[in-house]
């Protein structure tokens, strides 16, 4: 191996490594630009340079931009490891901010003080128009995607040296308490799905007194339902995107669970099932066999006649629906989501163990359940002691 420096202009050298021939008769050399100061300095970079090229440590410069190899990663590792609704997600970040950012940029010319300033700005960045700033969870994702993105380049295809995103301080993900519904409110909830359609009104129920995610509930199946035990099975989570169109997938987690919902509710879903059964006949040739038996499913009546029976629910029309009556009723405005949220205060207020609690919202891990809930069993500690304080501190006075 001969190696020489060439001056290129004021503290600039060339360095140059000959490897010999290849197999074409060329010869193949190896060159990296430095700073120093003078030619003994050159000279000594040009050692490490060929100790590097010798150990199998020096990395190819790459002239690849960042939105070429973004469309790499999608296609090579992204669609083989992540979810369609998570790369649904991604993507609409990827599009909407980090390829306008970064897109024309040589991927190895970027450094972590470019991630450091993108990140800060994303603080008062919205593309949507609406007021406020992004989420810190918001700002978070976009840190995952560029780590991900960087670390298939490092550690996949060793075409960079070192991560950038791995030298950026992780950002902090502020914890929130999420609005719920109190007893009273649930009860006074309740009350007004009495004038609503009877699929709504079971979903809102079973989001509360069942702790399901939004996908979980449109992922149910009548072979999930028990009425013998009262139980429902959480085999799946019903998404939806553009590119797969419905899947059925293993709730978030990866587990099944099973859980008891109270009589009552049971009682109203079994009265249900004969209504869905009924519709079911009423159809006839236009139930859509294509589709799993979902317990919620949609039915479109026109002019008195069925038109459409079995397909699962869109679940962002579920959303819409939601808001529409949160509208139309005046009553206390949350996000379907933290109807869910709603259960596991009121599990909390009324004494159950966080690990019962975790079991039933389907968590994988407790600590879950405290960090989301921390706020509310704090709460519901003191509640406890303040209960304790006027049942026996009166007679230590």
């Amino acid at each position: 191996m001969a190696g020489s420096v060439r001056k290129r202009g004021k503290n600039s050298w060339e360095l140059s490594v000959s490897l010999g021939l290849g197999a074409d008769g060329k010869y193949i050399r190896k060159y990296k630009n430095v700073k120093a100061k003078n030619k003994t300095e050159a000279r000594k970079l040009l050692t490490a340079f060929e100790n590097e090229i010798n150990s199998g440590e020096y990395i190819e410069p790459t002239k690849i931009k960042f939105a070429a190899f973004v469309n790499d990663w999608r296609n090579l590792y992204a669609n083989k490891h992540f979810a369609a609704k998570t790369l649904e997600a991604y993507n609409y970040i990827l599009d909407g901010h980090i390829i306008p950012a970064f897109g024309n940029k040589k991927l190895e010319t970027i450094q972590p003080i470019h991630i450091t300033k993108y990140l800060d700005d994303l603080e008062n960045a919205r593309k949507d128009k609406k007021e406020g700033k992004l989420s810190t969870a918001t700002i978070y994702k976009h840190y995952a995607i560029l780590r991900s993105i960087f670390n298939y380049a490092t550690n996949h295809l060793r075409i960079l040296k070192k991560n950038p995103v791995s030298l950026v301080p992780k950002p902090k993900v502020e914890s929130k308490k999420y609005e719920v519904y109190t007893d009273e409110e649930v009860n006074d909830l309740f009350a007004l799905l009495e004038n609503e359609l009877i699929h709504y009104g079971l979903m809102v129920k079973i989001a509360i007194l069942g702790g399901l995610r939004r996908g979980e509930i449109l992922g149910l199946l009548w072979e999930n339902v028990n009425f013998d035990k009262n139980t429902v099975q959480v085999q799946y989570s019903l998404n939806y995107t553009k590119d797969k169109g419905y899947e059925l997938k293993a709730p978030k987690n990866g587990e099944e669970r099973t859980i008891t919902l109270p009589g009552f509710l049971m009682n109203e879903l079994n009265e249900y099932s004969h209504l869905r059964k009924k519709d079911q006949l009423q159809a006839s040739e236009l139930w859509d066999g294509e589709y799993h038996d979902f317990v919620f499913s949609t039915h479109e009546v026109k002019e008195g006649q069925i038109v459409e029976f079995g397909k699962p629910f869109y679940p962002g029309s579920v959303s819409r629906w939601w808001t529409r009556f949160l509208n139309r009723t005046k009553f206390k405005a949350i996000r379907f989501h933290d109807l869910r949220h709603t259960a596991a205060t009121l599990l909390i207020n009324e004494g159950l163990h966080a690990k019962h609690i975790s079991s039933r919202l389907g968590h994988a891990d407790i600590q879950i359940t405290m960090n989301t809930y921390g706020h509310y069993l704090q709460e519901a500690d003191q509640n406890a002691a303040n209960i304790l304080e006027k049942k026996y501190g009166k007679k230590n006075v």
